[in-house]
């Protein structure tokens, strides 16, 4: 399956990554050579990626943001859990588990965040669930090329990562505030971030280990997923490190 994917941060990435087979890159007449875009340009080179130059009107009829370039590419290459428990090596497992979200830009956040904190993986569900779209991989500027995204059960995926002796995390309102040395961040860590509006399914729920939620002191109830989500990693990235 071909997709195409816009904006120069998210070609830029998945061209280094070298995860996805390359059919072609689009280039708007008249964009300068330089910065970004020149990098891009050596390493299509370096790869031998046919090189297009069109006019900015056709990519503007693709997507609005493309930045001058649009590569037409293979589909997202998902892994397994079992992918993302051995790219662990020999430390202990961080992984993120994402119940039915739905917006890409949100997805995108969340998955730039996880790769900033060394995150092994991600495992969103089978159904219900933004997957790997251009949208995402732009909103993530191109992290998503970098990380391994595994789609699951994900009622079954937390029972395979608790047998691999990982604890599961919820990230719930509902939850006890989390501080900040949490004995529960440490270790071998699955953290679950519920969806934009429901938060977690009671399933889910059910299936972590302790629920968590973020303490607030302002007005408003509550930050959005991908916030709260990016928050809670780093909060676990600095109890692991």
């Amino acid at each position: 399956m071909k997709e195409f994917i816009y904006s120069r941060n998210a070609v830029y990435e998945t061209l280094r990554a070298k995860r996805r087979q390359f059919f072609s890159i689009h280039i708007a007449d008249g964009a300068q050579e330089k910065g970004k875009l020149a990098e891009i340009l050596q390493l299509a080179a370096k790869q031998k990626i046919k090189v297009l130059r069109v006019p900015r009107a056709r990519l503007d009829k693709m997507y609005e943001r493309h930045q001058g370039v649009v590569a037409e590419v293979g589909g997202y290459p998902y892994a397994d859990i079992a992918d993302i428990l051995e790219c662990a090596a020999d430390e202990p497992p961080f992984v993120l588990l994402l119940d039915s979200l739905q917006d890409p830009q949100n997805f995108g956040a969340l998955i730039r965040t996880a790769e900033a904190v060394g995150i092994h993986g991600i495992v969103i569900p089978l159904a219900r669930s933004v997957e790997v779209t251009p949208a995402v991989v732009n909103a993530s500027s191109g992290a998503s090329e970098h990380l391994l995204v595994a789609r699951a059960n994900l009622a079954q995926a937390m029972e395979t990562l608790k047998d691999a002796n990982l604890w599961l995390v919820g990230l719930d309102q509902a939850g006890a505030e989390v501080e900040a040395n949490s004995r529960h961040l440490n270790g071998a860590l699955g953290l679950v971030v519920g969806s934009e509006g429901e938060g977690l399914r009671e399933l889910t729920r059910k299936k972590c280990d302790v629920i968590l939620k973020l303490p607030m002191r302002g007005k408003i109830e509550s930050l959005n997923a991908a916030v709260a989500g990016s928050v809670a990693l780093y909060l676990a990235y600095l109890n692991r490190n």
